[in-house]
């Protein structure tokens, strides 16, 4: 199911670029080669699309996702938004609880993707985020 979803199929498939000037400006012998991987060419523009994608694969193959399961976690960056675009690519509800002192862009692309953004205490960060979903948790299994 999950190879015919495109956004699935791009995780991952990121390009080596090699840096020669680089290597060169830096004074490194000819046998030295520096490489990058471009994590930012995921989907989700982040090496977090890989984690978040084998994480809702688990879930997904021991059946704790799916049939309306809502994926609920804390976030304050790009693992909440790889998290809400393969939701929003496979369908299945997130919601993705925030820091209120997360900035705006990061909870409107969260919410674009369409999951449901909770803004926990701001001045608990990330610490408080991560109470406020075991509390949801707790109160809804």
């Amino acid at each position: 199911m999950l190879a015919s979803i495109a956004v699935v199929r791009a995780i991952g498939h990121t390009p080596l670029l090699r840096l020669g000037r680089l290597a060169r400006q830096a004074g490194l012998p000819d046998q030295v080669q520096i490489w990058l991987k471009a994590e930012w060419a995921n989907p989700g523009g982040s090496v977090k699309d890989r984690p978040a994608l084998a994480i809702v694969r688990d879930a997904l193959e021991r059946g704790q996702l799916g049939d309306g399961k809502v994926l609920i976690d804390s976030t304050s960056g790009n693992t909440g938004i790889a998290y809400a675009m393969l939701g929003a690519a496979i369908g299945f509800p997130v919601e993705l609880v925030v820091p209120g002192s997360a900035s705006r862009e990061r909870k409107q692309i969260l919410a674009a993707y369409g999951a449901t953004v909770v803004e926990s205490d701001p001045y608990a960060g990330s610490d408080g985020a991560i109470r406020h979903v075991r509390e949801l948790v707790a109160a809804n299994p």
